[in-house]
């Protein structure tokens, strides 16, 4: 049976399809938009992408997306760089940050402890917030890692490696609910959850 896409609308369809929570009718309905649009316009859009996987990269110190060696975050001399907020993804950054309470400079795990999963200490940069820690200059780590049976794991793993550091270790207070994601928790959420954070 002949398609009734040509085969360049049925290669696009088929990559909108990969996206999450993109079904078939909607890839058809992105691919005949893009289609429609000036040719400056949709190639634009390629551009950017282009752009995203051609030029982001790992925080040489806290592993957060940036273009350069460093991020903006680490770079920033009017922050606390004495304390480091642990989290699991880019995205937790930005949704602490977006509480405007955040003064400090953070460390992105880039995961947590899955071994089930196969995901081990190596997989994530646990190594390189231990150094920063050794280092003598932090006073304290704040993890911030997600209030779930995973994160819990994984701050718990970073706690017993930094034990006989003399840092202030604290978590965020349970102002976040016990199995939820700091990415869908709303602001006042995490504002009180940073204020009321806890030793570990």
């Amino acid at each position: 049976m002949s398609s009734v896409h040509t085969e360049s609308m049925n290669r696009l369809m088929e990559q909108f399809r990969k996206l999450p929570g993109i079904g078939p009718r909607t890839a058809e309905r992105l691919a005949y938009f893009i289609l429609k649009q000036p040719a400056a316009e949709a190639l634009a859009l390629a551009e950017a992408i282009h752009k995203v996987k051609t030029q982001i990269r790992n925080c040489r110190r806290c592993h957060n997306f940036c273009e350069q060696d460093l991020c903006d975050i680490c770079r920033d001399q009017r922050r606390d760089h004495s304390i480091i907020c642990v989290v699991e993804q880019p995205k937790d950054l930005i949704n602490l940050e977006a509480t405007g309470m955040c003064n400090w400079v953070y460390h992105v795990l880039l995961g947590h402890l899955a071994p089930l999963e196969g995901v081990t200490p190596d997989d994530l940069t646990i190594d390189d917030l231990v150094k920063r820690v050794e280092s003598g200059q932090i006073k304290e780590v704040v993890m911030a890692t997600n209030p779930n049976l995973e994160g819990d794991g994984t701050a718990l793993y970073i706690t017993s490696l930094l034990s006989d550091m003399e840092v202030k270790i604290t978590r965020l207070a349970r102002g976040l609910p016990t199995g939820s994601s700091i990415e869908f928790a709303n602001k006042n959420i995490l504002s009180d959850a940073i204020s009321g954070r806890v030793p570990m």
